[in-house]
């Protein structure tokens, strides 16, 4: 039986249920608020280089999609030249290709592995391997998760690594040697090779080699990670002196897009994805027919809107970016705008999923400016708002968790 002295009276037995009821209320508030910012925000991972002195490693902004600010989140510090970034699909490993020319006393790059904490998007640093090959500019992994994929520029080869099942990466096991120089003798004396991409169905790779100009075509195994010259086609010829340099493959599967570096054009292209066979459909220039210092331009990057309808390249020397429409039945160009990236030399650049934002990294000015995109356009606007981030490089986006 209960005594007096531990009988509560009705006020109190509601004031403590109302103290209960508050704690579930804050608790469930401030959960609700976090999912809220977390939907509003995504974080922006972006590789520089190191070399020069002043950038201390990988930068972490977040990205708020209403306005498009930048904000500083974390530098992940002493990272030897995290050049280029890939995020697994997962979105709890990051891998960076490290772009050395030596490493444990042998010509070779780095390639290191790194475990996001998917609530904060911070860090961990799991291992590292050689590379294959000296200064390795691109890396991506498979949509499986159980490959690692290099683009080795002064190797010219292009290396395949397994995933360990706790994220980090073992030695490369398959290595595809390009051979070959080009016209240009001061750029294309040997191949480099200088992206990887595997198609939508992660089916076949395609290695686009500035040095000889040609996008080989391998086709890849999705549970060896071997690569094999495709038979039906082993590569694709640009023109003489072009420099291929990075490939988008279109989200409907049938048209990809080449950016030459060195003669300032884009290419589309049709794919056939069955057979893993590249034909050209148009080439265009990535800079004004009236610009007086050509010679002097050189292309980086290129990437498509979320929806498919429109395709960018970087112009670095013109310091913009070139906007074309996509005429998503036949793979023809419909010249838009050149927009200035407000720096100077943007080498790589990306577009949020959701389509909104455009963000160029202007490597020499140190800044990543970010442009809204107009869905119906596709013509970019400055926000006003940039990160001021030493020697920026690559950019990836990654969503946290609720």
């Amino acid at each position: 039986m209960m005594t007096k002295s531990n009988k509560l009276t009705r006020r109190e037995f509601l004031m403590i249920g109302g103290l209960g009821l508050t704690g579930l209320l804050t608790a469930d508030f401030s959960a609700s608020t976090a999912n809220a910012e977390n939907d509003k925000e995504m974080l922006v991972y972006i590789g520089t280089y190191t070399s020069n002195g002043k950038s201390e490693g990988i930068y972490i902004y977040k990205l708020n999609l209403s306005s498009g600010r930048m904000s500083p989140h974390k530098i992940v510090k002493n990272v030897i030249d995290p050049s280029y970034l890939t995020i697994d699909k997962s979105g709890r490993y990051l891998y960076a290709a490290n772009e050395t020319l030596e490493y444990e006393g042998k010509p070779s790059g780095i390639v290191s592995a790194y475990a996001i904490d998917k609530t904060t998007g911070d860090l961990t640093f799991l291992n590292k391997q050689a590379s294959g090959g000296g200064a390795p500019c691109y890396v991506s992994v498979s949509d499986n998760g159980k490959f690692v994929l290099i683009a080795n520029y002064v190797g010219g080869n292009a290396a395949v690594f397994a995933v360990r099942s706790d994220g980090g990466i073992g030695a490369a096991f398959e290595l595809k040697q390009h051979q070959g120089s080009g016209a240009n003798k001061k750029r294309q004396e040997s191949a480099h090779a200088h992206s990887i991409t595997l198609d939508n169905e992660n089916k076949y790779a395609v290695v686009c080699d500035l040095g000889i100009d040609r996008a080989m075509i391998y086709r890849f195994d999705g549970q060896t990670g071997k690569l094999q010259t495709n038979a039906a086609q082993p590569f694709f010829q640009a023109k003489h002196g072009a420099g291929p340099r990075h490939f988008a493959f279109h989200p409907n599967g049938k048209i990809a897009f080449v950016v030459n570096e060195l003669d300032s054009t884009l290419t589309s292209l049709n794919y056939d994805g069955k057979k893993g066979t590249l034909s050209e459909i148009q080439t265009v220039k990535t800079i004004p027919a009236d610009y007086p210092r050509a010679a002097d331009n050189t292309c980086a990057d290129v990437h498509i809107s979320p929806d498919g309808r429109f395709v960018y390249a970087s112009n670095r020397g013109h310091n913009s970016l070139v906007s074309y429409k996509i005429n998503e039945k036949n793979g023809t160009l419909e010249y838009l705008e050149h927009t200035s990236t407000l720096g100077k030399t943007p080498r790589n650049f990306a577009i949020d999923p959701t389509g909104n934002f455009l963000l160029a990294a202007n490597q020499n000015s140190g800044s990543v400016v970010v442009f809204r995109v107009d869905k119906e356009t596709g013509k970019l606007q400055s926000t006003g708002f940039n990160a001021s981030v030493p020697s920026p490089v690559c950019l990836k986006f990654l969503k946290l968790a609720k």
